[in-house]
């Protein structure tokens, strides 16, 4: 249930949807996302604590991305339903 929790923040969905299709350091994540560094920071320890997220040193910088491929799924599957829901363009289905 701590997983739904933290995605349900829209920082931390955005942070996660980026980190699905690559990898990404602190700084970068903050620009693509025009929120302050430190932000970022806070938001990503958060997501590490909660096991979505995993880490790699690359020189002095840490890198990012997305745990496994059942966090990559959730994601996938969180935003698309989304969209279903927003555009109404494709029916329900089971």
């Amino acid at each position: 249930m701590d997983t739904f929790r933290l995605l349900a923040d829209p920082t931390r969905l955005r942070l996660l949807w980026l980190l699905s299709a690559g990898q990404y350091d602190v700084g970068t994540l903050a620009a693509l996302l025009h929120v302050p560094r430190v932000s970022t920071s806070q938001h990503l320890a958060r997501l590490r604590a909660g096991g979505l997220v995993a880490t790699r040193r690359d020189g002095r910088r840490v890198v990012y991305r997305a745990r496994d491929s059942h966090v990559r799924s959730v994601i996938a599957e969180a935003l698309f339903h989304a969209d279903h829901t927003v555009t109404g363009l494709t029916p329900d289905h089971d």
